[in-house]
């Protein structure tokens, strides 16, 4: 799934066209949050998102892609499962739904390599804003910033790339892009969190206090390249 070509550079216009496309809404009655279109098999659409995203609200899930047309979504609990040859989706704050679409074609998501991610890359951060009912109706947004930190070890949730771009509240969920236009990670915490310590390695260590601080100033991703073995089985 990801691109082997050398990548062409896109435009601000392009990136967005990309990113609103392949950016959905997830609902359970109220806006949860943003999801990203990243497989399909004929009629069947698959979303990735966060787990937090999902826990946020109760089945029935829906998905509304980006012509405002709304699908009944399953979670994909299958794929939750410890694999030998990869890391598990439970150890990662991810999940994945399910939608089918008869009679229209949604684009899906070009994944991207992070193992030549650098601090000062610029990155585009998209999704919905907004947390209420009324954010049903509220616009899809890409935000632009810079790499700050990229972990040699991941956080709990899988947490690994640290970014400039101001996220809010309902953009967990959505993709992080290249300037290629490919996901290379998917948001999922912003900066200075109001509760709770998330910044601890899987391994159960944590940073140093003065570590720590610095990683409160960021915004976080997950990249989605160490997941794909469970994606894409």
């Amino acid at each position: 799934m990801v691109a082997l070509e050398q990548p062409s550079i896109k435009s601000q216009p392009q990136l967005q066209h990309i990113a609103s496309s392949i950016t959905v809404k997830i609902l359970a009655g109220d806006f949860l949050g943003s999801g990203i279109l990243i497989k399909n098999q004929g009629q069947v659409y698959t979303v990735v998102t966060n787990a937090h995203v999902l826990r946020a609200g109760k089945p029935p899930y829906q998905i509304q892609t980006n012509n405002g047309r709304l699908y009944s979504a399953t979670p994909v609990e299958k794929l939750n499962v410890v694999s030998p040859h990869s890391t598990s989706l439970q150890k990662a704050d991810l999940a994945l739904l399910q939608f089918q679409s008869v009679d229209q074609r949604y684009p899906q998501a070009k994944l991207g390599s992070t193992s030549k991610l650098k601090k000062g890359n610029k990155v585009y951060a998209a999704g919905f804003p907004g947390d209420t009912q009324a954010s049903r109706d509220k616009g899809f947004v890409i935000k632009s910033g810079r790499v700050s930190l990229v972990l040699s070890k991941a956080l709990e949730g899988g947490y690994q790339i640290a970014y400039t771009n101001d996220i809010q509240k309902g953009m967990s969920g959505g993709p992080v892009l290249n300037h290629a236009g490919e996901v290379i990670a998917i948001n999922g915490m912003h900066a200075e969190p109001l509760w709770g310590n998330p910044y601890i390695y899987q391994d159960g260590t944590e940073p140093a206090l003065l570590e720590q601080k610095q990683m409160q100033q960021y915004s976080w991703g997950i990249p989605l390249e160490n997941y794909l073995k469970l994606l894409f089985p």
